[in-house]
């Protein structure tokens, strides 16, 4: 598999809309598919709360979308942050809470959720 060239951006391209967009997986997927589904894992009710949150805390500059597939179903829900490409997988509000803190306002990463390429299923 090729990597992506992560620095893609060329002189004249416009400035980004947003500083930060967080795309949360709230594919459904048949009931008893192998793979399973974010939403069965309430991935709905996790990008709903990290939506209201991040507008509660006045965060400027951050777009929260729910997306498709990211094709991570194993593991879900899971999560990818742009600019960065850093994904992760997360279960709770205080998993949310932590990483709009840590990582969308705070611009470290919470390590014990990074979900890397070469993870797994659990």
């Amino acid at each position: 598999m090729k990597s992506v060239d992560p620095s893609r951006s060329r002189p004249g391209d416009a400035a980004a809309y947003y500083r930060c967009h967080v795309f949360c997986c709230i594919n459904e997927r048949p009931e008893g598919h192998p793979r399973g589904c974010c939403k069965e894992r309430g991935s709905v009710r996790l990008r709903n709360y990290m939506k209201a949150r991040a507008k509660e805390l006045g965060i400027d500059g951050v777009r929260i979308n729910q997306s498709g597939c990211l094709d991570r179903c194993e593991l879900g829900p899971v999560m990818v942050i742009y600019p960065e490409g850093i994904w992760y997988r997360y279960d709770t509000l205080e998993d949310v809470d932590e990483i709009l803190q840590q990582h969308v306002i705070g611009g470290g990463r919470v390590e014990r959720l990074l979900l890397r390429p070469e993870d797994g299923p659990k």
